[in-house]
Protein backbone atom coordinates (compact mmCIF):
# COMPACT_ATOMS: atom_id res chain seq x y z
CA UNK A 1 0.00 0.00 0.00
CA UNK A 2 2.93 2.30 -0.48
CA UNK A 3 5.12 4.08 2.26
CA UNK A 4 4.17 3.58 5.80
CA UNK A 5 2.65 6.79 7.01
CA UNK A 6 5.21 8.98 9.36
CA UNK A 7 3.68 8.53 12.64
CA UNK A 8 3.69 4.78 12.19
CA UNK A 9 7.18 4.50 11.00
CA UNK A 10 8.31 6.91 13.95
CA UNK A 11 6.15 4.52 16.47
CA UNK A 12 8.91 1.20 16.02
CA UNK A 13 8.35 -2.08 13.77
CA UNK A 14 5.90 -3.35 16.09
CA UNK A 15 3.34 -0.57 15.18
CA UNK A 16 4.56 -0.53 11.29
CA UNK A 17 3.67 -4.53 11.21
CA UNK A 18 0.55 -3.88 13.24
CA UNK A 19 -0.46 -1.33 10.69
CA UNK A 20 0.19 -3.79 8.07
CA UNK A 21 -1.69 -6.29 9.34
CA UNK A 22 -4.76 -4.22 9.74
CA UNK A 23 -4.81 -3.95 5.92
CA UNK A 24 -3.93 -7.28 5.13
CA UNK A 25 -5.73 -9.18 7.93
CA UNK A 26 -8.78 -7.74 8.87
CA UNK A 27 -10.09 -6.65 5.35
CA UNK A 28 -11.37 -8.83 2.73
CA UNK A 29 -12.25 -7.24 -0.18
CA UNK A 30 -10.14 -5.32 -2.11
CA UNK A 31 -11.55 -2.26 -3.10
CA UNK A 32 -12.82 -1.69 0.82
CA UNK A 33 -8.76 -1.96 1.40
CA UNK A 34 -7.81 0.52 -1.37
CA UNK A 35 -10.50 3.11 -0.12
CA UNK A 36 -9.35 2.71 3.48
CA UNK A 37 -5.88 2.60 2.65
CA UNK A 38 -6.29 5.86 0.78
CA UNK A 39 -8.71 7.55 3.57
CA UNK A 40 -6.11 6.66 6.67
CA UNK A 41 -3.03 8.47 3.96
CA UNK A 42 -4.75 11.30 3.36
CA UNK A 43 -5.51 11.37 7.72
CA UNK A 44 -1.91 10.91 8.52
CA UNK A 45 -1.00 13.65 5.67
CA UNK A 46 -3.12 15.95 7.11
CA UNK A 47 -1.69 15.01 10.95
CA UNK A 48 1.89 15.83 9.09
CA UNK A 49 0.89 19.20 7.89
CA UNK A 50 -0.73 19.99 11.01
CA UNK A 51 2.47 19.16 13.35
CA UNK A 52 1.32 16.31 14.77
CA UNK A 53 4.20 14.01 14.26
CA UNK A 54 3.75 10.92 16.93
CA UNK A 55 0.94 8.80 16.58
CA UNK A 56 0.38 9.26 20.62
CA UNK A 57 -0.41 12.83 19.64
CA UNK A 58 -3.02 12.00 17.73
CA UNK A 59 -6.32 12.85 20.39
CA UNK A 60 -9.70 12.98 19.87
CA UNK A 61 -9.64 17.04 19.04
CA UNK A 62 -7.30 16.28 16.43
CA UNK A 63 -9.40 13.59 14.48
CA UNK A 64 -12.64 15.83 15.21
CA UNK A 65 -10.75 18.80 13.75
CA UNK A 66 -9.82 16.67 10.55
CA UNK A 67 -13.55 15.79 10.26
CA UNK A 68 -14.66 18.92 10.68
CA UNK A 69 -12.49 20.48 7.98
CA UNK A 70 -13.16 17.61 5.55
CA UNK A 71 -13.43 18.80 2.14
CA UNK A 72 -15.41 15.51 0.82
CA UNK A 73 -18.38 14.68 0.62
CA UNK A 74 -20.52 13.70 3.88
CA UNK A 75 -20.19 10.04 2.53
CA UNK A 76 -16.53 10.22 1.95
CA UNK A 77 -16.27 11.89 5.08
CA UNK A 78 -18.19 9.27 7.29
CA UNK A 79 -16.25 6.41 5.64
CA UNK A 80 -12.89 8.01 6.05
CA UNK A 81 -14.17 8.28 9.73
CA UNK A 82 -15.05 4.49 9.99
CA UNK A 83 -11.72 3.32 8.83
CA UNK A 84 -9.40 6.14 11.02
CA UNK A 85 -11.46 4.60 14.03
CA UNK A 86 -11.26 0.66 12.85
CA UNK A 87 -7.13 1.46 12.53
CA UNK A 88 -6.90 2.58 15.53
CA UNK A 89 -8.86 -0.18 17.32
CA UNK A 90 -6.41 -2.36 15.69
CA UNK A 91 -3.94 -0.32 17.17
CA UNK A 92 -5.14 -0.59 20.83
CA UNK A 93 -5.96 -4.62 20.66
CA UNK A 94 -2.47 -4.75 19.62
CA UNK A 95 -0.87 -2.89 22.42
CA UNK A 96 0.59 -0.14 20.35
CA UNK A 97 -1.87 2.97 21.37
CA UNK A 98 -3.88 2.94 24.91
CA UNK A 99 -7.09 4.57 23.83
CA UNK A 100 -8.42 5.15 20.43
CA UNK A 101 -8.57 8.86 19.42
CA UNK A 102 -11.56 8.07 16.79
CA UNK A 103 -13.98 6.15 19.08
CA UNK A 104 -15.72 9.14 20.59
CA UNK A 105 -15.84 11.84 17.31
CA UNK A 106 -19.23 11.73 15.45
CA UNK A 107 -19.34 12.22 11.86
CA UNK A 108 -21.89 14.14 9.88
CA UNK A 109 -25.76 12.70 9.75
CA UNK A 110 -26.30 11.19 5.92
CA UNK A 111 -29.59 10.00 5.58
CA UNK A 112 -30.26 8.25 1.96
CA UNK A 113 -33.55 7.77 1.12
CA UNK A 114 -33.62 7.47 -2.58
CA UNK A 115 -30.24 6.14 -4.67
CA UNK A 116 -28.46 8.42 -7.05
CA UNK A 117 -28.35 6.04 -9.69
CA UNK A 118 -29.40 7.14 -13.19
CA UNK A 119 -32.61 4.67 -14.59
CA UNK A 120 -33.70 3.54 -17.88
CA UNK A 121 -37.72 3.24 -18.08
CA UNK A 122 -38.20 -0.28 -19.30
CA UNK A 123 -38.33 0.67 -23.08
CA UNK A 124 -35.42 2.19 -23.05
CA UNK A 125 -33.57 -0.69 -21.76
CA UNK A 126 -35.24 -2.36 -24.48
CA UNK A 127 -34.09 0.01 -26.83
CA UNK A 128 -30.78 -1.02 -26.21
CA UNK A 129 -30.87 -4.10 -26.22
CA UNK A 130 -32.56 -3.94 -29.68
CA UNK A 131 -29.82 -1.79 -31.00
CA UNK A 132 -27.10 -3.80 -30.46
CA UNK A 133 -26.27 -5.57 -34.14
CA UNK A 134 -25.70 -9.62 -33.08
CA UNK A 135 -23.61 -10.19 -36.57
CA UNK A 136 -20.42 -10.27 -34.75
CA UNK A 137 -19.31 -12.06 -30.99
CA UNK A 138 -18.88 -8.52 -29.93
CA UNK A 139 -22.45 -7.67 -30.62
CA UNK A 140 -23.86 -11.06 -28.80
CA UNK A 141 -21.81 -10.61 -25.94
CA UNK A 142 -22.58 -7.18 -25.36
CA UNK A 143 -26.38 -7.70 -25.48
CA UNK A 144 -25.91 -11.08 -23.06
CA UNK A 145 -23.58 -8.59 -20.53
CA UNK A 146 -26.46 -6.20 -20.11
CA UNK A 147 -29.42 -8.75 -20.40
CA UNK A 148 -27.55 -10.21 -17.35
CA UNK A 149 -27.29 -6.67 -15.42
CA UNK A 150 -30.87 -5.94 -16.06
CA UNK A 151 -32.00 -9.59 -15.07
CA UNK A 152 -29.96 -10.57 -12.45
CA UNK A 153 -29.71 -7.12 -11.12
CA UNK A 154 -26.02 -8.21 -10.75
CA UNK A 155 -23.32 -6.01 -9.99
CA UNK A 156 -20.73 -5.63 -12.32
CA UNK A 157 -17.79 -6.78 -10.17
CA UNK A 158 -20.09 -9.89 -9.72
CA UNK A 159 -20.50 -10.52 -13.55
CA UNK A 160 -16.90 -10.00 -14.59
CA UNK A 161 -15.82 -12.69 -12.18
CA UNK A 162 -18.16 -15.51 -14.05
CA UNK A 163 -17.05 -18.96 -15.29
CA UNK A 164 -18.29 -20.67 -17.93
CA UNK A 165 -19.50 -23.15 -15.13
CA UNK A 166 -21.82 -20.58 -13.59
CA UNK A 167 -24.10 -20.66 -16.44
CA UNK A 168 -25.69 -24.01 -15.81
CA UNK A 169 -28.82 -26.67 -16.35
CA UNK A 170 -30.71 -27.69 -13.34
CA UNK A 171 -33.70 -29.47 -14.02
CA UNK A 172 -35.95 -28.33 -16.88
CA UNK A 173 -34.33 -24.57 -16.27
CA UNK A 174 -31.05 -22.29 -16.57
CA UNK A 175 -29.79 -21.20 -14.02
CA UNK A 176 -27.10 -17.96 -13.14
CA UNK A 177 -24.26 -18.31 -10.32
CA UNK A 178 -22.69 -14.65 -9.45
CA UNK A 179 -19.85 -14.84 -6.60
CA UNK A 180 -21.29 -11.74 -4.72
CA UNK A 181 -19.70 -9.29 -2.50
CA UNK A 182 -18.56 -10.89 0.94
CA UNK A 183 -17.64 -14.13 -0.63
CA UNK A 184 -22.01 -15.05 -0.94
CA UNK A 185 -22.42 -17.02 -3.89
CA UNK A 186 -25.93 -16.02 -5.19
CA UNK A 187 -28.06 -18.61 -7.71
CA UNK A 188 -30.70 -16.77 -9.57
CA UNK A 189 -33.08 -18.38 -12.42
CA UNK A 190 -32.23 -17.49 -16.04
CA UNK A 191 -34.96 -15.02 -17.26
CA UNK A 192 -36.13 -16.56 -20.73
CA UNK A 193 -34.86 -13.61 -22.68
CA UNK A 194 -31.16 -13.62 -20.78
CA UNK A 195 -31.29 -17.19 -21.44
CA UNK A 196 -32.05 -16.70 -25.56
CA UNK A 197 -28.94 -14.44 -25.19
CA UNK A 198 -26.63 -16.49 -23.36
CA UNK A 199 -27.13 -19.36 -25.37
CA UNK A 200 -26.74 -17.65 -28.84
CA UNK A 201 -23.13 -15.66 -27.45
CA UNK A 202 -21.89 -19.36 -26.02
CA UNK A 203 -22.80 -20.63 -29.49
CA UNK A 204 -20.84 -18.16 -31.28
CA UNK A 205 -17.78 -18.54 -29.14
CA UNK A 206 -17.76 -21.90 -28.66
CA UNK A 207 -16.98 -22.29 -25.04
CA UNK A 208 -19.28 -24.42 -23.65
CA UNK A 209 -17.23 -26.78 -22.55
CA UNK A 210 -14.36 -24.73 -21.04
CA UNK A 211 -16.48 -24.30 -17.61
CA UNK A 212 -13.12 -22.95 -15.51
CA UNK A 213 -12.78 -20.50 -18.03
CA UNK A 214 -14.08 -16.48 -17.98
CA UNK A 215 -17.52 -16.20 -19.66
CA UNK A 216 -17.20 -12.59 -21.05
CA UNK A 217 -13.79 -12.38 -22.65
CA UNK A 218 -12.32 -9.52 -24.37
CA UNK A 219 -11.67 -9.13 -28.14
CA UNK A 220 -8.53 -9.05 -29.77
CA UNK A 221 -8.09 -6.77 -32.36
CA UNK A 222 -8.98 -8.65 -35.32
CA UNK A 223 -12.20 -9.67 -33.73
CA UNK A 224 -11.82 -12.89 -32.32
CA UNK A 225 -12.28 -14.17 -28.72
CA UNK A 226 -9.92 -13.98 -26.27
CA UNK A 227 -8.79 -16.40 -23.26
CA UNK A 228 -8.88 -12.83 -21.38
CA UNK A 229 -11.82 -11.90 -18.97
CA UNK A 230 -13.00 -8.28 -19.42
CA UNK A 231 -12.80 -6.21 -16.52
CA UNK A 232 -15.07 -3.32 -15.08
CA UNK A 233 -13.55 -0.60 -16.51
CA UNK A 234 -13.99 -2.84 -20.35
CA UNK A 235 -17.73 -3.69 -19.30
CA UNK A 236 -18.05 0.54 -18.41
CA UNK A 237 -16.52 1.70 -21.85
CA UNK A 238 -19.16 -0.90 -23.73
CA UNK A 239 -22.15 0.04 -21.76
CA UNK A 240 -20.93 4.05 -22.23
CA UNK A 241 -20.75 2.80 -25.99
CA UNK A 242 -23.82 1.40 -26.65
CA UNK A 243 -25.67 4.11 -24.46
CA UNK A 244 -24.57 6.36 -27.10
CA UNK A 245 -25.48 4.47 -30.01
CA UNK A 246 -28.32 4.46 -28.84
CA UNK A 247 -29.58 7.74 -27.93
CA UNK A 248 -29.32 7.18 -24.14
CA UNK A 249 -28.63 9.47 -21.62
CA UNK A 250 -24.55 9.87 -20.85
CA UNK A 251 -25.02 9.10 -17.26
CA UNK A 252 -25.98 5.46 -17.83
CA UNK A 253 -23.23 3.18 -16.15
CA UNK A 254 -23.08 -0.60 -15.27
CA UNK A 255 -24.93 0.32 -11.99
CA UNK A 256 -27.98 1.73 -13.99
CA UNK A 257 -29.36 -1.77 -15.12
CA UNK A 258 -29.15 -2.69 -11.46
CA UNK A 259 -31.27 0.00 -10.68
CA UNK A 260 -33.46 -0.52 -13.81
CA UNK A 261 -34.38 -3.80 -13.55
CA UNK A 262 -35.31 -3.43 -9.89
CA UNK A 263 -37.47 -0.81 -10.69
CA UNK A 264 -38.61 -2.38 -13.73
CA UNK A 265 -39.54 -5.62 -11.29
CA UNK A 266 -41.49 -3.48 -9.23
CA UNK A 267 -43.78 -1.60 -11.45
CA UNK A 268 -44.98 -4.95 -12.63
CA UNK A 269 -46.14 -6.13 -9.22
CA UNK A 270 -43.23 -7.57 -7.82
CA UNK A 271 -42.49 -7.27 -4.11
CA UNK A 272 -39.65 -5.67 -2.52
CA UNK A 273 -38.95 -8.50 -0.53
CA UNK A 274 -38.21 -10.74 -3.66
CA UNK A 275 -36.17 -7.82 -5.30
CA UNK A 276 -34.27 -8.13 -2.11
CA UNK A 277 -33.75 -11.60 -2.78
CA UNK A 278 -32.98 -11.17 -6.67
CA UNK A 279 -30.53 -8.55 -5.88
CA UNK A 280 -28.37 -10.05 -2.46
CA UNK A 281 -28.91 -6.73 -0.44
CA UNK A 282 -28.86 -7.53 3.51
CA UNK A 283 -31.30 -5.21 3.80
CA UNK A 284 -34.65 -4.24 2.57
CA UNK A 285 -33.94 -0.71 3.11
CA UNK A 286 -30.91 -0.85 0.63
CA UNK A 287 -33.13 -2.37 -1.92
CA UNK A 288 -35.76 0.57 -1.65
CA UNK A 289 -32.85 2.93 -3.03
CA UNK A 290 -33.30 1.47 -6.49
CA UNK A 291 -36.54 1.84 -6.55
CA UNK A 292 -37.97 4.67 -8.96
CA UNK A 293 -42.00 3.19 -9.09
CA UNK A 294 -42.73 6.72 -6.83
CA UNK A 295 -41.11 8.96 -9.44
CA UNK A 296 -43.96 8.90 -12.06
CA UNK A 297 -46.61 9.57 -9.07
CA UNK A 298 -44.37 12.52 -7.66
CA UNK A 299 -44.27 14.32 -10.69
CA UNK A 300 -47.89 13.76 -11.77
CA UNK A 301 -49.23 15.71 -8.00
CA UNK A 302 -46.48 18.27 -8.97
CA UNK A 303 -48.25 19.30 -12.39
CA UNK A 304 -51.42 19.45 -10.04
CA UNK A 305 -49.93 22.61 -8.92
CA UNK A 306 -52.22 25.11 -11.94
CA UNK A 307 -50.70 28.44 -11.84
Amino acid sequence: MGALPPQIARAGEEAAWRFLEFFAATIRNKNTRAAYAEAVRQFFAWCERHRIRALLEINPIAVAAYVENHPGAAPTVKQHLAAIRMLFDWLVTGHIIPVNPASSVRGPKHVVRRGKTPVLKADQARKLLDSIKTDSIVGLRDRAIIALMCYTFARVSAMVHMEVADYYENGHRWWIRLHEKGGKRHEVPAHHNAQEYFHAYLDAANIRDEKRSPLFRSVSKDRKITLNPMTRTDVLRMVKRRALAAGLPSSTCCHTFRATGITAYLENGGTIENAQAIAAHESPRTTKLYDRTGDEITLDEVERIAI
